[in-house]
């Protein structure tokens, strides 16, 4: 299986870079950066230490998806829909891990599923992927649960609340059968009243170098149940993203998720 990865030089980029290694049945075929990056022409190995793949990072977005089976993205919004147009016009698989697409963007990606293979999700860990289907199974078993969301990650981040935030606080107003916006509360300061039955909150942290929090209190009188996941490195959303791109080989060509990487529906 030959990965491309997009955003090459970025945290998430040369955890993939960094997770290929030793693979036995992948390996790295293509390393994106933004045109004029000054990794160019650099061996992608240059970006994480250790022995050289062989591979020189490049700016040049055909190029590098056209040598590969799957590609990997953890970039920015405009730049996915640049690359998965052309993994869709190239024949090829993506792995989607950009967070803030706009509903444009979301839009254009299921259009383009007609034509290619794409995973996308918030966040590409195991762990919360789990947590989304106890969460979905919990929201409905609790219809009458006070819901709130907190999340914390490091202050390079420039969206809040989190990509995975905003998916867990879907998951939960779906399975109550809400829509988020119609439920969600992501300021309390400039209203002074009781909590509104049947709303989800939001709460956003961003310090420091934290990798990335989530929890979610479904509390009623007497008692509150709390999911939580933590993840201490990006060594598992890169392995999350490696088992996305397995799925993806010989896969119909379609708009999946984590969900469907993990056969939980």
């Amino acid at each position: 299986m030959r990965i491309a990865v997009a955003g090459a030089t970025g945290r998430m980029g040369r955890a993939v870079l960094a997770a290929l290694r030793g693979q036995a049945d992948a390996c790295l075929s293509g390393a994106l950066v933004r045109t004029g990056d000054g990794a160019r022409g650099q061996d992608a190995a240059a970006l994480i230490g250790g022995a050289p793949f062989g591979v020189p990072v490049s700016d040049v977005p055909e190029e590098v998806i056209a040598g590969c089976d799957v590609l990997i993205d953890f970039t920015a919004p405009k730049a996915t829909a640049h690359y998965a147009e052309i993994c869709a016009r190239l024949g090829k698989g993506a792995v989607i891990g950009t967070t803030g697409l706009s509903a444009a963007i979301s839009e254009g990606l299921a259009a383009l599923a007609g034509n290619g293979r794409f995973v996308v999700a918030a966040n590409m860990s195991v762990g919360v992927n789990l947590a989304l289907h106890l969460l979905e199974i919990a929201a409905r078993a609790l219809p009458d649960a006070d819901i709130e969301i907190l999340e914390a990650h490091h202050r390079h981040k420039v969206d809040a609340p989190s990509g995975t935030a905003l998916r867990l606080g879907e998951v939960a107003a779906a399975a109550r059968g809400q829509r988020l916006a119609d439920v969600a509360v992501y300021d309390r300061h400039r209203e002074r009243a009781p909590r509104a039955a049947g709303s989800i909150g939001f709460a956003a942290i961003r310090a420091g170098e934290i990798v990335g929090e989530h929890r979610v209190y479904l509390a009623l009188p007497s008692e509150r149940l709390e999911i939580a996941h933590i993840a201490d490195n990006r060594e598992v959303f890169a392995e999350g993203a490696l088992r996305a791109a397995r799925f993806l080989m010989g896969r119909a060509h379609g708009l999946y998720d984590m969900q469907d990487v993990l056969g939980l529906r």
